[in-house]
Formats: structure tokens, sequence, C-alpha cells
């Protein structure tokens, strides 16, 4: 058995195991040696059966007999009952609805016996207990002297589970790869100089630590190793990304602060000192003979698309080196349509009276500022007279979505490469933007989700960051309620007044459609369709009505944003897909039903669609449980504004996974974890930096670079 192996070579696996286990991810035996315990749960303290007391969490060590299947007489459940028992005696076992454990546990041959005890103290019984068989020649000390106790490992682990597969599964199979000595034949990534700097266990001891751990310290050493191990591996790549960008070569940009200057004294307000930091960050880059690779991280409203403006109009009004005709071009990114032709209007505004010409590309058409008919606005023109344009270096700013970075799209001199609310945008992609040019374009990643530093730090190891941290003056502070059920009616009518002065309203629910009824499990939660027919129907006949959800078409969304811009739908009722991405100012109060089903972070992120104005705008959040965790969280919402601040809450309180959303950032819970640790990040992207300084290739580190290749594949890039 090796590593690399494929765990159907070596396993019997029914079709729905196998199912089971890729949702899971685990397909290699790597793959389960890697798939950590979610838990550990302490089997109780070792006992016998002379000594049990009733509620008490017991582990027993003896053997188990006549065990048959049966049905209880009142209840007409399935049951196996039988007997268990050791030197000082034995009491009732009964397991219900789990007709098949008597062909199941081994009855005869020595046990670890772990439950709960029921039943009275006449009359004891063990229910639904969990069954380990002991390894040959184990005999537990004092097994066979009455009343004395027997020893075994205080915790066992308990793993993720999915429909097909379960925990016992997983500890059955790496018991099995353990006794094949796989372990012996594993590479450690993580250089023996590193392990030795930090006190972490090689990788075989930290993995039957973590999987067979005898207490509970032995767990925790392995699992800080296996959060180092993932922090540093992704440190490790960010450090390689940056490497690589230093050495390629950028159009120096040498009189920006003097351009930049010239466009800010063209608009009626001046930039707050947060903008006006970030924008001196992105000039000095711009002297630097190798491409800018910065973050603008802004919470919703700091003004981020100012800075780009500013940025980019020094970068548009330089040329390119040894030329006296000729100007450098911007492209600019992003996520949606709809955000993409919004931009496209936001430069416009800003560029109308500056000599600066403006193209939009998404896969709907093109349009290019000024128009040769009317110098104060745009017009529709061909694709091909667009990209020809482009090419040519007429056009000196492209506005778009991921059509920017199709192949057709050819810029004469591309300096400066923005892109908006995209949370990864790797090496490969700039390299995409770059096409054929000699010279790589300096980058701006821009996202107006608040990312706690510790997160920015791992997943942003390769930008530089800069942090718009106050608003623009003039812009309204929100007030945010929590609503209980029985105050929903005061809500409409805080929607209604609102409407009632021209202004618009988001209606924010968890799901799409209703639960099937005939589903035990089915989260009952609001669904947005049939939200909006009972707010038309009961609410608000008066208003108009949209409905926007992911599983809608792209040109049906556009649409539906479209009549809302336009003000032609009153009342927005949408699943979170309006988090990012969508700008109506006239919108000034939002409704969030099952409040607490969503991340802080998230809520502050929808919360920030109706902060678009000086118009006061009012959140209500309408939780449908009031736990006491969630109730905290969205107090601590309705107290503060701050987003990162309230990211930073959002870590701390809901731990691992929970933030934002695993999958958005490809982080396992492990490496979640490891966020709470502002040393551990530090420690990680300090050796990773000195490695790479002394081996970009890892050459001299192939585990470390294998490592690192999954955890790539993993992530995307």
């Amino acid at each position: 058995m090796k590593p690399g192996d494929l765990i159907s070579q070596h396993f019997r696996l029914t079709s729905t195991q196998l199912s089971a286990l890729r949702r899971l991810g685990v397909q290699r035996v790597r793959d389960l040696l890697y798939h950590f315990p979610a838990r550990y749960e302490s089997g109780g303290a070792s006992s016998s059966t002379s000594q049990l007391a009733v509620g008490a969490n017991i582990t027993l060590f003896g053997t188990l007999s006549k065990l048959k299947a049966r049905k209880l007489w009142k209840s007409r459940r399935n049951a196996t009952e039988g007997y268990f028992e050791d030197a000082s005696g034995k009491v009732k076992v009964m397991w219900f609805n789990q007709p098949y454990i008597a062909s199941y546990v081994p009855q005869g041959t020595l046990v670890k016996l772990t439950g709960t005890v029921g039943g009275s103290a006449e009359r004891p019984y063990i229910a639904n207990p969990e069954v380990e068989a002991t390894p040959a020649g184990f005999v537990p000390e004092g097994l066979f002297a009455s009343g004395e106790s027997a020893r075994a490992p205080s915790i066992f682990a308990v793993y993720p589970e999915t429909r097909g597969i379960t925990s016992k599964w997983f500890f059955h199979a790496l018991e099995r790869i353990f006794a094949n000595d796989v372990l012996t034949t594993l590479d450690d990534p993580i250089p023996s100089a590193v392990r030795e700097r930090y006190n972490l266990p090689d990788l075989a001891t930290a993995l039957v630590w973590i999987h067979k751990p005898e207490k509970q310290a032995h767990a925790e050493v392995a699992r800080k190793r296996f959060a180092f191990e993932e922090i540093f591996a992704l440190q490790i790549a960010r450090a390689r990304e940056r490497a690589d960008n230093d050495t390629q070569s950028s159009f120096a940009i040498l009189k920006g602060a003097e351009l930049a200057d010239t466009f800010l004294r063209s608009i009626p307000f001046p930039p707050t000192p947060a903008q006006a930091r970030a924008i001196k960050d992105i000039l000095a880059d711009f002297e630097k003979h190798h491409p800018m690779a910065r973050l603008l991280e802004g919470d919703v409203g700091s003004g981020k698309t100012l800075v780009a403006a500013a940025t980019a109009y020094a970068a548009v009004n330089s040329r390119p080196p040894n030329r006296m005709s000729g100007n450098l071009q911007v492209a600019y990114m992003a996520p949606t349509e709809i955000l993409a032709g919004q931009h496209f209007q936001s430069f416009i505004e800003y560029f109308k009276d500056l000599p600066i010409s403006i193209g939009l590309i998404t896969g709907s058409g093109c349009k290019k500022f000024p128009s040769k008919v009317a110098r104060d606005s745009a017009t529709d023109i061909s694709r091909a007279q667009l990209l020809k344009w482009v090419a040519g270096g007429e056009i000196a700013m492209l506005v778009g979505t991921h059509a920017l970075i199709q192949k057709s799209v050819k810029f004469q001199h591309l300096a400066y490469a923005i892109v908006d609310e995209q949370h990864r945008f790797g090496t490969r992609q700039r390299r995409a933007l770059a096409q054929k040019e000699t010279s790589y374009p300096h980058f701006l990643s821009m996202t107006a989700t608040p990312i706690p530093r510790t997160l920015a730090l791992t997943l942003y190891g390769d930008l530089d960051i800069s942090i718009l941290d106050e608003l623009p003056p003039g812009r309204a502070k929100i007030t945010t309620e929590i609503v209980k059920k029985d105050e929903r009616d005061r809500a409409y009518e805080k929607i209604r007044e609102h409407l009632a002065r021209g202004e618009q309203a988001y209606v924010i629910c968890p799901r799409i459609e209703e639960p099937d009824p005939q589903k035990i499990n089915a989260i009952q939660a609001k669904s947005v369709k049939a939200e909006a027919k009972r707010l038309k129907k009961d609410v608000f006949p008066e208003f108009e009505i949209g409905l926007l959800h992911g599983a809608m078409k792209p040109a049906e969304k556009d649409e539906v944003m479209r009549a809302f811009a336009a003000n032609e739908i009153q009342i927005l009722v949408a699943t979170s897909v309006v988090e990012v991405g969508i700008n109506v100012p006239n919108a000034t109060v939002i409704l969030i039903e099952g409040a607490e089903r969503f991340g802080l972070a998230q809520l502050h992120q929808l919360r920030g669609r109706i902060m678009r104005s000086s118009k006061p705008p009012h959140c209500f959040l309408l939780p449908e449980t009031s736990g006491e965790t969630s109730m905290k969280r969205l107090r601590a919402l309705a107290d503060s504004d701050d987003g990162f601040k309230l990211a930073e809450a959002d870590l701390e309180a809901r731990g691992a996974g929970d933030l934002y959303g695993r999958k958005q950032w490809g982080i396992t819970d492990l490496g979640m974890d490891a966020l709470k640790n502002i040393k551990l990040i530090r420690a990680a992207r300090a050796e990773a930096a000195a490695i790479v300084e002394k081996d970009p290739s890892l050459a001299g580190h192939p585990a470390l670079l294998a490592r690192v290749a999954h955890g790539e594949s993993l992530h995307g890039e």
C-alpha cells in the first residue's frame, strides 16, 4: 500500500461509499490520512461492570455474548440485545434500530465497549454503545482482577461523515493503513530545522497522534503541526508568486503624483486621508521597474473607485518609454455585467472634463466614451471596432467583465490592471491580462469584503495591502435593528415609509425554494419565491416586487437589476446573491430573514447595499431562532458599522469553516482555526520567505514542492 494508491485498490467499497468518499474529497490513501477527526470524544473512565453508576460515561473491557434481534413489545421498535461480561460480572446491552449489529460486532473475543449507563441501579443497561475489537494479545491491566480498573486511551476520534460512510469506517480503514506501514513511506514536507524551531512532531508521529491519540495533549500538538503545515504551504505558494512577480519588468510611471493631483483638483471634493495614503502607495509602486502587486481593502462606501480613478488617470497620461506619442492603457475588470456598466458610468462622470477615451466590453455588447456625435455621452459600437481601437491604443481605459482576458482582446501598452471583488485573482489570470506584452501590468485587486488581518496575511501573502478605514463625509449612519417575530408588522411599516418617499427596499431570504415538507431534516427557512408572492398579495400590493436568485439565467438577473436600478421595481426579494456587485443608491432599507443563518461579514456586506448615499439607511434583522450565540453575533452587528472589527469578531466567534463560507477560501477547518493565531501566521510567513529566497524552485525541497502543488490544486490556482 502506497500513499498515492486509490482507496478502491485496497478496500472493498460499495457505489454509495465511493460517492460518499468523493464528496469528502477522499480518493487516495494520502487523502484518507489527511481526513482529520472533526472532534474527539471522551471514552469515559475505565471501569468494571460491578462499579456502574446510572448516567456515567464509561469504558469497559470484556466480551459480548447472546446477541439477538427482536421487536420491543410496546414501541414495536427493532432492537438488538445481549450481555457484556468482564471478570466482575455482566450487564445488559441494547442497540435500537440497528438489527444488523448482532452480525457486525465480535462475540466471544475481547472488545472495548464505550457508552452511557441507563436504566436503574438495580437493573442497569448500556444503550447503543460503541464497540471496538482490541488488538491481538492486548490485555488491559487488571482485566481479570475483580474490581480493578483497566487502562485505555482517554479519547477517541470522531470523523466528518456524509451519507453512505461513517466515522467508524474511517477508524477501521486508518487502522489498516497504519498496519501496512504506509507512514514509513511518507516524506515530511516541513524541513527538520523548521520543525525543531517550533517543537513540531514529524509527519509520521503527527498522523498517529491526530488519529489515535492516547491523550488530549497529543491530539492538540498534532493539530498544531498540521495547521502550521497548511498555512506554511500557502505562504510558500504566495512567496513564490511574489518572487516571480518581482522578476518581471513593467512600465515605470514616473510623474504619477503630478498627474493624480491634476485629476483630484478636477473633482468637487477632496480625498479622505485614507484614500490619499492609498493613492500615494500605488504611485510609489508605479515608479518601480517590476509590476505592482497590491490589494486595496476598503469597507462598504469607503471610496475605492476614486483611488482607482486617480491612479488610472496617472497611468493613461504617461507615455511608453522612449516614445514621443501614444499613451499607456488601463484595464478594469468587474465581476458582473451590471457592475461593469456601473463602473463605466462612474469613470465617465470622473473623467467627463478630462480628455480620456473609455471603452466597455461585456458579453452583452460594447460601448465607447466620448461619442463622436455627442461628446458628453457614450455610444454603442461593434466588438470588432472596439478591439481594433484597444489594439491600436486609441482606447486608453477598458472596463469589462472576464471578457477582458479573452485571447481576442489585445492591448497596445497595458500598464495597469485593476480587478474588483475577485478574492483570488492569481498569477495565471494576471498573465492572461498581460497577453503578449513584454512588460507586465501593475496589478491592483480591490475588495469591499473586510478581511481579518491573519486571513489577509495568509491568502494575500503575495500582495502589499492598503486599507481604506474611513468613510467620505456626508454618508448617513446606518440604523440596524433586531426584530422579534411579533414585531414584523412594525418593520413593514418602516419599509412603507421609505417607499412612500420614492426610495427602494431589499428583502433577503436564505432559500430559493420552499423546503420539502416530506423531508424531516429540511431547513425550515424563508424562500425568495414564496416570500415575493406573499409580500405582493398580503403586505405591499401597491408596489412592484422583483425576484433575484442564483438559479436565474444571467440575462434574467441583468434585466431584474436594470429594472430595480431604474426604480421600475420598488422591492427586490433576493438571496445573498446581492451581497456584492450591486449599486443602487436609491435603495435605503433592507430586511434580512433568517439573519442568524448568515455570517457577520456577509450580513455587513448585505446591509452595505443600502449604504450608498446620504439618505438615512435602515436595516432590519429577523432571526428565526433566538439562541444565545446567534443573538450575541447579531447584537454585535447592530452595535457596530465597522466591517473590519466585525470580521475579526466573526472569526473569533464562529470559528473553523464559518467565516464567509470555507469553500470561498479553500482552507480546511484546521487552517481556519489557525487563523486565530497571529504568531503561527507570522512564523509560517517568515519561514516561507527564507526558503523561497534561497531556493525559489524548491528543487532542494521535493516533499514541500509536492505539498504546495497539492494545496494549489485544492485552491483552484
